[in-house]
């Protein structure tokens, strides 16, 4: 192997170039393992000689002969109009920087004669301008900070990069601390050895290059994620005087932040999703970019619809409308689900419902006039479709979920008026096919009648908040509970949980000719069940009906009905039973069979209205 550590020692690497971070690079990633891990290393190397050597003098000829040279690994630079940017091995260069600045602040305050020299492996002039060797641009404040000895002040508002420099500093400083602590000799001679005898071997590559490079090289300790390597493929493409002139870097940064907000990587879930949307028509298409899609994307049976393998004008295009326009889309797309309160995304997102995010971007174009409009519907849907299903116990997650990609591949791109009767055809299909018989409708009473005990208790929550929004806008009322804590508290306390009007025991298995299996069944139907609040729940356990009435009493909407006061107290009400045909919805003084009937009946006739 032919190194030469005079030649590529960090003295020479730190000297007259200055290193910029390229579009390619991501933050500095490096946490406190794989610093511990170099460092490690070093001092290691280091120690084993100098433990020896510790009566000879800190100087050149000692160092180079004493210690042998240690190999840091491989940098990969790229020159472009005279610039310098790092392609591979910034996590790398940026901690040796870090090493060298706490060397530096250690040497100054022993008045180390050396102080001047390393401080040269920092800083460096470059035309009239005096900088730092590594330029991270954004992250410069920073930096100064730490070069200028305030470490426990230095600034990290400016993102990832700036917050690990400084955590990383303070494990480089424990590190100093533990091992050369006070002793100015050996302090010395480790400077001598970390600048001349620790090698790194530059590979400069052509621009050309420099997207295989970046795809097939990782730093140490820290895996690429998908999107981080996409845009290294991508951008690497494009002119530098163009991509600098149009702000592509700019445009990629600040679109995947914004979604990354979300969740972490989300920028590789919005990929993944754009990709489904617009290229795949099945469920088992669509799971193929589940895996490396920045592999796919460049495939050659892929090349036909993206055309951006060694295609810059393609990436450039890409990057003007597909891009911008849908991470846009998709950052409008989490934020609905995410903060909205009172809206069908709210409703998905209770249910865990991302359909919105393929079918949002399935079924708009680029600067569509009428996305918002679009994106209400597909949220509708989705859960008119879901509810439906669950309703009429039709819902299996896997055929749900093959449905949503056969109306991804039928709504792509088109008019808003199309998306309902695609919806519709789906959801007759699914339950025709679920239960075998031929329907009028989407929602059949025959599939509703029995319905309760099939639909798991988080359903049975949201389908109970649904009627008491459905209640309280109807009588021109407030809800006394907002959809999020009727849906998702289970809390002994302030939790919901589901309350059953007719209690078990002797007198209401009468009621059903003590048939046990009937009873169950018959009980748990959504017609003889509730929502209370915990303590409320557990009060009326085991209650006659009379008490149970006592209870219901400043509950929920539906809860009330069963009571003859609340229709004294709702003027409005006589005015909403005849809007919606439901002369049945009275007050029950004793609660039976029928009684038990009618309420499912009543239920039926709301849900075909929320739902319709």
């Amino acid at each position: 192997m032919d190194v030469s550590p005079i030649n590529q020692n960090i003295d020479t690497l730190f000297s007259n170039t200055q290193y910029n971070i390229d579009f390619y690079q991501r933050d500095y990633k490096w946490s406190a393992e794989p610093v511990n891990r170099l460092l490690d290393d070093v001092f290691y190397k280091f120690n084993e000689v100098y433990s020896a050597n510790s009566d000879l003098p800190p100087e050149p000829k000692v160092i180079d002969t004493k210690y042998p040279w240690y190999y840091l690994n491989t940098y990969v630079t790229n020159t472009i109009d005279g610039e310098v940017y790092v392609v591979d091995g910034q996590q790398r260069l940026t901690t040796i920087t870090l090493i060298i600045i706490n060397m530096y602040r250690r040497l100054v305050d022993n008045k180390s004669k050396l102080s001047k020299w390393v401080d040269a492996k920092i800083c460096g002039q470059v035309g009239f301008e005096n900088t730092f060797w590594m330029n991270h641009k954004g992250h410069l404040k920073t930096l100064d900070a730490l070069y200028s000895g305030d470490s426990d002040t230095a600034p990290t508002g400016s993102g990832l990069t700036a917050l690990n420099m400084v955590k990383n500093y303070k494990v480089i400083s424990e590190w100093f601390d533990t091992y050369i602590g006070n002793n100015h000799h050996k302090l010395e001679t480790f400077v001598f050895y970390f600048l001349r005898r620790l090698v790194l071997i530059n590979l400069s590559v052509e621009q050309t290059d420099v997207p295989m490079v970046f795809e097939v090289i990782n730093d140490r300790g820290v895996k690429l994620k998908p999107y981080e390597i996409l845009k290294g493929k991508l951008l690497g493409q494009i002119d530098k005087i163009l991509l600098d002139s149009k702000n592509y870097n700019e445009l990629w940064e600040n679109s995947l932040k914004e979604i990354n907000k979300y969740s972490e990587d989300e920028a590789d879930r919005f990929f993944r999703f754009y990709l489904k949307s617009k290229f795949a028509d099945t469920r088992a298409e669509a799971q193929k970019f589940d895996g490396d899609y920045h592999r796919i994307i460049f495939s050659s049976q892929f090349q036909s619809k993206l055309c951006l393998d060694h295609n810059a004008k393609g990436v450039v295009e890409f990057l003007d409308d597909d891009f911008k326009y849908y991470s846009k889309l998709y950052a409008n797309l989490l934020h609905k689900l995410s903060t909205d309160t009172n809206s069908y995304f709210a409703f998905n997102y209770l249910n865990d419902l991302d359909g919105s995010l393929l079918l949002g971007l399935s079924v708009c174009n680029i600067d569509d006039l009428n996305e918002e409009e679009k994106l209400i519907c597909i949220a509708k849907e989705i859960d008119r479709f879901f509810s439906l299903l669950q309703l009429q116990n039709c819902y299996e997650s896997n055929a749900f979920q093959e449905s949503l990609y056969r109306i991804s591949s039928e709504i792509r791109g088109q008019d808003l008026d199309t998306i309902r009767p695609i919806f519709d055809t789906e959801i007759r299909s699914q339950i025709e096919k679920k239960r075998q018989i031929q329907l009028d409708s989407s929602f059949d009473y025959s599939l509703f009648k029995n319905t309760g005990d099939n639909l798991n208790a988080r359903f049975k929550r949201y389908f109970f908040a649904r009627i008491e929004g459905f209640l309280a806008k109807n009588l021109n009322v407030g809800m006394r509970h907002s959809y999020q804590p009727l849906v998702s508290n289970t809390g002994s306390v302030n939790g919901f949980h589901i309350e059953h009007i007719l209690s078990r025991n002797a007198e209401s298995l009468a009621l059903f000719d003590n048939q046990e299996d009937l009873f169950v069944n018959e009980r748990n139907r959504l017609g003889g069940i509730l929502l209370l609040k915990g303590k409320d729940n557990i009060s009326s356990n085991n209650e006659t009906y009379e008490d149970k009435l006592k209870t219901y009493s400043g509950t929920l909407l539906w809860n009330e009905t069963l009571r003859e006061d609340f229709y004294k107290s709702n003027l409005d009400f006589k005015a909403f039973r005849a809007k919606y045909n439901l002369p049945e919805l009275v007050n029950i003084d004793n609660f039976d069979k029928q009684a038990l009937e009618n309420r499912q009946k009543i239920l039926f006739k709301m849900a075909s209205e929320i739902w319709s």
